[in-house]
């Protein structure tokens, strides 16, 4: 783990310096958080490689993620952080869940990779721009101007700190997930959702609500990937992870209706 096939150290990883074998906290499940942050978190700081001198250069950027969990960015041909990625696509993203007290105490996920510039008519380009709107329905704004365009990480490792005594080195396996065999899920992610929506909100609430303690309030389906439910309220996101991996509508309406069930039962 946190090698490269030529056995030279994945980015970010810190042999040596993180011990590969300590004992982690009982409640402290490294992948499992890394994917909830990677999934919930809606904002993120960006750190592109300078064009001009290789400096780090960090911005702020608004994200979401492709089915599989890699993460999309939505950015201006006029900003510097794109003149670098037009350049070097090598970047990593910062995702922090933020709370009372010191910053440093709450969990956060670095995520290393290449981006690559989707194209506007690439067969991929509607799922990506319809899920990157559903998490920022404010960028409807400037979405379609020649300017702007998505981008898609292709994720190399990441490295989560969970708080203090709590931090792991990540494969890109160990955050995505395999979605070779949920395309029949892909194809009708966009009617579930709108579906959950319209006729299941209730369920929605719940699920944040007693499922995932979140304040009562208008919570709505902003995705469903094989592997879990993406839950909004404005700019607050929500990860609840299926209790088995889904492939196609028959699994996913058994496993919202368990999931209902579980919820209305607390």
């Amino acid at each position: 783990m946190g090698e490269n096939e030529d056995n030279s150290p994945l980015p970010g990883v810190m042999p040596g310096r993180t011990p590969e074998n300590a004992p982690q906290p009982a409640d402290f499940v490294p992948m499992d958080l890394a994917k909830a942050l990677l999934r919930a978190t809606r904002t993120a700081t960006l750190a592109t490689l300078d064009r001009n001198t290789g400096h780090p250069f960090a911005s702020l950027v608004n994200v979401a993620t492709d089915v599989d969990g890699a993460p999309l960015i939505l950015v201006s041909r006029l900003a510097t952080h794109t003149a670098n990625l037009e350049l070097d696509g090598r970047a990593s993203l910062l995702l922090a869940s933020l709370g009372k007290g010191d910053a440093l105490t709450h969990p956060r996920l670095t995520v290393l990779g290449t981006f690559a510039l989707v194209a506007s008519d690439g067969a991929d380009a509607p799922r990506l721009r319809r899920r990157f709107l559903a998490r920022q329905p404010k960028a409807k704004l400037y979405a379609g101007f020649p300017d702007f365009a998505f981008w898609r990480m292709q994720v190399v490792s990441a490295h989560l700190n969970g708080g203090f005594a709590r931090a792991a080195d990540l494969t890109a396996a160990d955050v995505l997930i395999d979605v070779s065999d949920a395309e029949a899920l892909i194809e009708a992610e966009e009617g579930a959702v709108a579906h959950m929506n319209e006729d299941h909100a209730e369920a929605c609430r719940l699920y944040a609500t007693k499922l995932l303690g979140a304040p009562n309030d208008d919570w709505r389906c902003a995705g469903i990937n094989p592997d879990g439910i993406e839950l909004q309220n404005g700019p607050n996101g929500l990860w609840l992870p299926f209790p088995q991996a889904v492939t196609g509508p028959g699994p996913l309406r058994a496993v919202l209706k368990q999931l209902a069930e579980q919820a209305r039962g607390r």
